[in-house]
């Protein structure tokens, strides 16, 4: 796990300063309340330690997700925290039977569209997101990643703030400057320095932006430069460890037999799951060496991360895109990033937490910033629309609705989309129709049926046979047909009587013979409707 710690360790590092703000901002999202913001640290240490030790993903990182916040927000406000916890760790025993039972693999359903327009949409809203941070204009948590936001703005509304501030020039200059130079030097690393020594491999760009921008924090105290306490990282700071330890929370158990709790824990185990799978898809399709993510594993792996969490006060945990793209991004080979994240958090909230609050915001936002754009590259737009309408269409929405509405909205949508595309080209290529001669009196017609034909293709069969005219000849050849469904076989029995009222020839060619005569045919099908899988 460690033969590539060259590589995880400054990956690690970016991704815990990434993970930070978000933990903290998500905990505010979801309507904890400011006494229970440390329940994001717990639920980012938890994950990185806990969940990264068990799962099978070399490459994901695992944390609070920004997509249960308005689950947790309802939850929390319903039934108090203490008993909301109870919710939680029930929905991690749910997430462990998840796996037992072997459900990891509905993940695998997802359209390969659907996986590409969620990462694109993430890289957007990433993106959209971090421009007022990038300016210092927005006061929000780092985890609202919602288009509705808890102050009553949106992500437009916020955007056309930060433009307006644009042009009347009224930014705020030290947060401004200090995103310029990250940026420069996050460029510079990635572009130039990288390739030039080791030394500059080792020392990510991303760390030295931090470090520079906490410098520029005390450059520019008392001048016109300062960074406001609103512009910068907010952890909590223990006097002692006795305060560090108040800071835990622990469940109610008192409540486990109320409905509401049971109702809360199986909606929290659903859709932490589904977006955990979502998430092991998205980053295999990222990850360079092409790993495939044992699933039911990392279900039992959320689902014992989830029950810890819950124990001590955390917030559900899911495998998290954002996280776990800026691994990927920057060079993180194996799990040992997502554990040493998940350590390095552990041991700054109780060490350090004076000098993580003097990181400006706006220097994350410049990493985000990057890690957004590679997520949402304009080629990644220009490969789906060469790739054809079919696929286009599917990512497209998904981009949208996960930009416009939220991340489960766009893949439920996205996903429906798909399978109405999937169900119209079934529609279409159930059989292959040839007219031998196109003289209409001569009525001689090939159709060969493909080698699934299922009720989805009921519609189109019915038609092209329903339009034979009279007085033809069909060749029916079910010789590449290995499966069809009940309904295509009624509708053929229906046929052969239509057919001789009609007085069409049929000829059926199968692999057992051909067969002409009407009755026959009819017979063979009935035969095999107990054997319908092989003609």
């Amino acid at each position: 796990m460690f033969k590539n710690l060259k590589s995880d360790l400054p990956a690690s590092i970016v991704v815990f300063f990434v993970a930070l703000p978000l933990c903290l901002g998500i905990a505010l999202a979801s309507g904890v309340g400011a006494a229970n913001l440390f329940s994001g640290l717990i639920a980012g240490i938890i994950g990185g330690i806990i969940v990264g030790l068990i799962s099978g993903s070399q490459i994901g990182v695992s944390g609070p997700a920004a997509g249960l916040a308005a689950i947790v927000a309802a939850a929390v406000a319903s039934l108090g925290f203490e008993n909301f916890l109870v919710a939680v760790v029930l929905a991690g025993a749910i997430q462990i039977l998840f796996g037992i039972l072997r459900l990891g693999i509905i993940g695998y359903f997802f359209p390969s569209s659907v996986i590409k327009g969620m990462l694109t949409g993430i890289g957007v809203i990433i993106i959209l997101k971090q421009i007022p941070y990038f300016f210092g204009l927005d006061d929000n948590p780092e985890g609202d990643f919602a288009f509705l936001q808890v102050d009553g703005e949106n992500t437009l509304s916020e955007l056309l703030k930060a433009i307006n501030a644009l042009i009347s020039g009224n930014l705020d200059t030290g947060a401004t400057l200090i995103a310029f130079i990250a940026m420069g030097i996050l460029i510079l690393w990635s572009m130039v320095l990288s390739k030039k020594a080791k030394i500059f491999q080792l020392v990510q760009g991303p760390l030295v932006a931090v470090v520079v921008g906490i410098i520029f924090y005390f450059l520019t105290k008392d001048s016109n430069l300062e960074l406001l306490k609103q512009h910068l990282v907010s952890v909590p700071v223990p006097d002692s460890f006795d305060s560090f330890i108040g800071q835990f929370s622990f469940p109610n158990f008192a409540v486990i037999g109320q409905t509401e709790i049971w109702i809360t824990a199986f909606t929290i185990a659903l859709v932490a799951s589904l977006e955990t799978l979502l998430c092991v898809e998205a980053t295999d399709k990222l990850d360079p060496e092409k790993r495939v993510t044992p699933t039911n594993r990392e279900l039992f792996a959320q689902g014992t991360g989830n029950m810890i969490s819950g124990f001590i006060g955390g917030l559900p945990i899911t495998q998290v895109i954002v996280r776990s793209s800026a691994n990927i991004q920057s060079g993180g080979k194996t799990k040992a990033s997502a554990i040493i994240h998940g350590f390095l958090l552990l041991i700054s909230v109780y060490t350090i937490p004076q000098i993580l609050n003097y990181i400006p915001l706006s220097v994350l936002a410049a990493i985000l910033f990057i890690v957004g754009y590679k997520l949402a590259k304009p080629s990644t737009f220009k490969a789906m629309w060469n790739a054809g309408w079919t696929q286009f269409v599917p990512f497209i929405v998904t981009v949208l609705i996960i930009v416009f509405k939220d991340l489960l909205w766009g893949i439920g949508i996205g996903l429906a989309v798909g399978v109405i595309i999937v169900l119209y080209k079934s529609y279409k290529n159930s059989h292959f129709l040839h007219k031998e001669n196109e003289d209409p009196t001569d009525g001689q017609v090939k159709m060969t049926l493909a080698e699934e034909v299922t009720f989805f293709n009921k519609g189109a069969i019915l038609k092209e046979l329903d339009d034979l005219p009279e007085n033809s000849y069909l060749e029916l050849d079910v010789r590449k047909t290995r499966y069809l469904d009940n309904d295509i076989i009624e509708i053929l029995e229906d046929f052969a009587i239509k057919a001789k009222a009609k007085n069409i020839d049929i000829k059926l060619i199968s692999e057992r013979g051909e067969i002409k005569n009407p009755d026959s045919y009819i017979e063979f099908f009935k035969l095999d409707k107990k054997n319908i899988h092989r003609l």
